[in-house]
């Protein structure tokens, strides 16, 4: 099924987008709730009015009937207060009602000096609200408990009626400030005062004129109104009838902190009240539906009153410092913060029944999000600093400055995350405006400003932005069409993260220096965006055309930011860590990270290189990798892409397309180039690197090195490689005995000898004699097809030579058990001639080498062999060696080996073991048998190859159907071939192989599944054991002697040795009890002479099965006793 991508434009993105309000149906049970949002249109978005509304200037709407009250408590607000403003100190007074005498008198309006006719129209209004009053007391005296409570929350709203702050009884008049001053005359003011609704129709000049002393009268009115209608309708005349007119140096004292800070408590009051009631909204329920709709008209209302304060102030035209308005900013965030903070949680907050007030909540988001771009625009225009110099000024005022713009830069980070899924457009605006007000003012807050906050967020953003944009990439290539609405969604997701992707590398151009805490973000993002894309396994299904896009307009900019963050050492230090523990999906993002700084880290300065390829640990943090042991370390951990392979872009050669190439590839490539470029001062970083990467524990880690490494020593001169392959050498000869290291050094010395020129190959061989019994081991690491004839001729002579001498002095000796590894190491140095250079041993060496070899195999019985380790090396060395002379061998040799073989396998020796029987067997297809050898060794022949081709493991029998083949196409005796298919499995396994019939085709997909399992099993168990490889490799001490692990045959010995201790106890319990019989006595004499004879076989050597083993390990045929 199609999966489905909400649409960038949501509820909240049409309300900005200009589309008409409209209401939709109730959502049916479990179904989605319709996006109702509306929007300004694109004409009045152009002329900066929202569609549907009011232009900039215009009065504002009416407002709407009753409303009930907010809760008296209030959150706490950032809107700063004024050091004088009236409500600074001033808590809320109660509610009041008509008639209620308690409080401080309010003052009123005082009518212009310009007659008496205002009296009447004073006389009438205060008829008028006290009708009001009389009308109220009766409703609250028919009402009681919760009715009454609803009934005085509807008295706070009353249309347009002048109601008084403290009470109806003095009317709009100002108590105590008349000329007169006293009680009096406060009770002939009505005479004099004037209602809000004449001065509405005052004029400008009369305004004007006025201004003085009617704006006090006006914000004390403010202050101490408990009334949220009346409230707005003073708000509104202040800013509609009086800001014009205000001098704009002077409105944070005059007016801002006096007026702004009660607006927000009334804002706070009303969303309080809003939430509260919002829990009973239903269809049914008329009262709360009606109320919260007059609240939401109420605060659309104050949202305008807003609006033309800001629109003032961005009308001024002369300078501004943000220190005069800061109370305007501060006050006007808080509310938008908390107005899309409802509209986002509006579908929780409304229980399902959020289409009865959807068209007011679009209008309010509306209002919002017009009165955020006038703020924006406003704050673009002024500055922090007086007249305009942000570095003027005393340093009281520049810290002001400083504290106003942080907190509306932090501010606006608030939002950003609120309105981050409710329109995309708004919030990259959003973003825009706060990355150039930190750049533009970045000398006075660089050093406070939440770069952390910032960063992340911005990493956030890009991030959700991306998966955006592949998830309708995935769509775009399930529809199969590129002019789908799918596909013009993901070019304008891909340019928002593009936007967001820009944003940042300019953040981080800027701020690098503040960004320590934030380079771990930056690290991620890069992994978490490569994970999605191929080649990594863990990416999603993009078509090629979107991917292409996708790198060209984004991922570029990834790119540019890891090379600003190069020289940045907190960020080496993330990259780098010891203990970076990644998951799965995303080793080989880190992988490919660390090899794009390898591709950039040559056109660094010598010191940036230096903190890439160095070791170190910075105070209070772990230990770093140097850059080549990351990239190996990392390069390990991609096994499952390494195994399938995955495939990346190569590079583009001349005259040739770019083809895709395996991982192995790409990084050995990429390498290599770093090997090439690299500083010279770091060759010993660079030699350490690549030998602890050879003794690797992992195979194909030391494979890559090994690679590197013979890159190096091509590329350098001759001595640089002879020089190497001398270190290896005596490297070889340190190791204490076989283990991986050796393995891998032998390698590494077999491919550097190819590498150098023929007078080092001279030397090499000199400095390195076969004839020293020590140099054997380099020897049987050799391949001699390295050499030239003739210097390849001259080494082969040598070491057969000293091959065959040293083996007969062996066999003519005391033939010790402890003396086999020498003696397998020479038969390995004569493995490795035979093997590469055969061709160039005469007669009389081949004969000496048949006969070491057959004597030595004489010896070998099969209790042997699986009893002693280096015994069965002997063999496994014994049996390519000999199948190399199959047809020179005594034919009475080849059957005891054949015999001895089928017996060795039925008792299940170690898998090399049984490989090496395999090649011995093999090599019989060259042989022609007599009659008479066939009838000793086809039995035998059959039963070792039924018993192969039944392997323990896949491995054995791939191998053993490669030599039964090889046999089979080679041999003269065909009617073996069909007696050695002991069961209709095997024939089938057979038949199956001459076929090339795979196993059950695996698809793509199911492959990536099994592999990607594979690496979620073993990537623990594989992670701690090259942790602990690195720790081991990463000192410079030898490595502590281990214990002597215990003999399989312990503790047999121990039993024994109790049972006997047993049974001389019983005899001691016996003795006391009845006389001893005649013979015992000599049964404990002859018990003595065993046991003595015991103690001097402990001291003297080992007994074994027909094969006794004296103190220095010799081999001699004895007869048990």
């Amino acid at each position: 099924m199609t999966r489905k991508v909400s649409a960038p434009f949501t509820f909240f993105a049409r309300a900005a987008a200009g589309e008409r309000p409209r209401t939709p149906a109730p959502r049916a049970p479990g179904g989605r709730e319709a996006a109702v949002w509306g929007g300004t249109s694109d004409e009045g978005r152009a002329r900066g009015q929202p569609a549907g509304g009011r232009a900039r200037g215009a009065c504002p709407r009416s407002p709407p009937g009753p409303l009930p009250r907010g809760p008296s408590s209030s959150p706490t607000r950032p809107a700063p207060q004024g050091p004088g403003a009236p409500g600074a100190s001033t808590s809320r007074a109660g509610p009041t009602r008509p008639g209620d005498a308690r409080g401080p008198p309010a003052p009123g309006l005082r009518r212009p000096e310009s007659g008496n006719t205002w009296s009447l129209r004073a006389k009438s209004a205060h008829h008028r609200v006290e009708s009001f009053a009389c009308q109220t007391s009766r409703l609250l005296s028919v009402v009681s408990g919760g009715g009454q409570r609803r009934a005085r929350k509807a008295c706070r709203f009353g249309g347009e009626l002048p109601v008084p702050a403290a009470g109806f009884r003095s009317g709009w008049e100002l108590a105590g400030l008349g000329r007169g001053g006293g009680m009096s005359e406060e009770r002939a003011a009505p005479a004099s005062a004037v209602s809000l609704g004449e001065v509405r129709s005052w004029p400008e000049a009369l305004c004007r004129r006025e201004l003085p002393s009617v704006l006090p009268q006006l914000l004390s009115m403010y202050q101490h109104s408990d009334n949220w209608m009346e409230h707005i309708q003073i708000l509104k005349v202040i800013v509609e009838m009086f800001l014009p007119h205000m001098n704009h140096l002077t409105l944070e004292d005059t007016l801002f902190s006096q007026v702004l800070p009660k607006t927000v408590e009334l804002f706070d009051d009303m969303m309080c009240e809003l939430t509260s009631q919002a829990r009973g909204l239903s269809s049914q329920n008329v009262e709360i539906q009606t109320t919260l709709r007059n609240i939401l008209q109420t605060m659309v209302q104050l949202l305008g009153a807003l609006s033309g304060c800001v629109q003032h102030v961005c009308a001024t035209q002369e300078s501004i410092v943000l220190e005069s308005i800061n109370s305007l900013p501060s006050s006007v965030l808080h509310v938008i913060k908390s107005t899309f903070v409802h509209c986002k949680n509006s579908e929780s907050v409304y229980s399902g029944h959020l289409h009865l007030v959807s068209d007011l909540l679009q209008a309010l988001f509306k209002e919002a999000y017009s009165l955020q771009k006038q703020l924006m625009e406003l704050l673009d225009m002024v500055c922090v600093g007086p007249s305009g110099d942000e570095s003027g000024g005393t340093l009281s005022t520049a810290a002001g400055g400083s504290e106003d713009l942080l907190f509306v830069i932090h501010s606006l980070l608030d939002i950003c995350s609120v309105i981050s899924s409710m329109d995309h457009a708004f919030h990259a605006n959003t973003w825009k405006f706060i990355i150039k007000q930190s750049i533009k003012h970045q000398a006075m807050i660089k050093s406070q400003l939440k770069h952390s906050a910032v960063v992340s967020g911005l990493c956030e953003d890009t991030l959700l932005s991306f998966h955006s944009c592949v998830q309708l990439a995935e769509q775009t290539a399930e529809s199969g069409a590129q002019d789908t609405v799918d596909y013009r969604l993901f070019q304008k997701t891909l340019k928002l993260c593009r936007f967001f992707a820009n944003s940042l590398l300019h953040y981080t151009k800027e701020f690098l220096p503040f960004l320590s805490d934030s380079c771990c973000a930056l690290h991620q993002l890069y992994l978490q965006i490569h994970s999605k894309l191929p080649p990594s396994l863990y990416a999603a299904g993009i078509p090629d055309p979107q991917q292409e896009e996708i790198a060209a307009a984004f991922l570029v900019t990834l790119d540019l930011l890891i090379s600003q963050l190069l020289t940045f050492q907190p960020f080496v230090q993330v990259v780098l860590d010891s203990k970076l523990e990644l998951p799965c999906e995303l080793q080989l993002p880190q992988c490919l990270l660390l090899v794009v700084i390898l591709e950039k880290l040559p056109s660094q300065p010598e010191g940036v290189q230096a903190l890439w390829c160095t070791e170190g640990q910075s105070s209070g943090a772990s230990a770093r990798l140097s850059l080549l042991g990351a990239v190996f370390f990392s390069f390990e951990q991609c096994s499952a892409e390494l195994s399938l392979p995955v495939r990346l872009q190569g590079a583009q050669g001349r005259g040739r397309a770019a083809a895709a190439v395996t991982l192995y590839q790409h990084v050995c490539v990429r390498l290599c180039a770093f090997i090439a470029s690299v500083h010279p001062s770091l060759f010993p970083q660079l030699d350490t690197a690549l030998l602890d990467a050879v003794l690797s524990a992992h195979m194909i880690t030391s494979l890559l090195a090994v690679d590197a490494w013979c890159f190096l020593a091509r590329y350098g001169t001759a001595e640089l490689c002879a020089h190497h392959v001398t270190v290896v050498a005596h490297l070889i000869k340190s190791c204490p005995g076989e283990c991986h290291q050796l393995t891998s050094l032998s390698v590494l010395l077999r491919r550097l000898l190819f590498l150098m020129a023929p007078p080092q190959q001279v030397e090499f061989l000199r400095n390195f004699s076969p004839r020293v019994a020590a140099n054997l081991l380099l020897w049987q690491c050799v391949s001699f097809q390295a050499f030239p004839a003739e210097l390849r001729e001259q080494a082969a002579l040598e070491v057969c030579r000293a091959g065959a001498d040293q083996g007969r002095e062996w066999l003519s000796g005391p033939r010790r058990l402890g003396e086999l590894a020498g003696l397998n190491t020479l038969l390995s140095a004569l493995l490795a001639v035979c093997t590469s250079a055969g061709d160039a041993l005469d007669s009389a060496q081949r004969a000496a080498v048949v006969d070491v070899g057959s004597r030595l195999w004489a010896l070998l019985d099969v209790t042997l062999v699986t009893s002693q380790p280096s015994v069965q090396q002997t063999l496994s060395l014994l049996c390519p060696l000999l199948g190399f002379f199959i047809q020179t061998l005594d034919p009475q040799l080849i059957s005891q080996g054949v015999a001895l073989q089928a017996s060795l396998l039925q008792r299940e020796p170690p898998d090399h073991v049984c490989l090496a029987v395999l090649e011995f067997v093999a090599s019989l297809g060259r042989l022609f048998m007599p009659q008479a050898l066939q009838d000793e060794v086809l039995p035998s022949l059959s039963s070792v190859f039924a018993l192969l081709l039944v392997g323990r493991s896949w491995l054995l029998e791939q191998h053993a159907l490669e030599a039964f083949m090889q046999f089979a196409e080679g041999t003269n005796q065909e009617e073996i071939v069909p007696q050695c298919l002991s069961s209709e499995e095997t024939k089938n396994k057979v038949v199956s192989f001459l076929e090339k019939a795979g196993c059950v085709e695996e698809t793509a997909a199911a492959r990536v599944e099994r592999v990607k399992q594979e690496k979620g099993v073993f990537s623990g168990p594989f992670a701690n054991s090259a942790a602990a490889e690195g720790a081991k490799g990463s000192s410079s001490q030898p490595y502590a002697k281990r214990a002597r692990p215990a003999s399989p045959l312990e503790e047999e010995y121990r039993s024994a040795l109790r049972a006997a201790a047993g049974a001389l106890e019983v005899l001691e319990v016996l003795l006391p009890k009845a006389p001893a019989p005649d013979w015992l006595l000599g049964s404990v004499e002859l018990l003595q002479q065993r046991l003595g004879g015991l103690r001097r076989g402990l001291l003297s050597g080992a007994r074994l099965d027909g094969v006794a083993v004296d103190s220095g390990g010799s081999i001699t045929h004895q007869h048990v006793l």
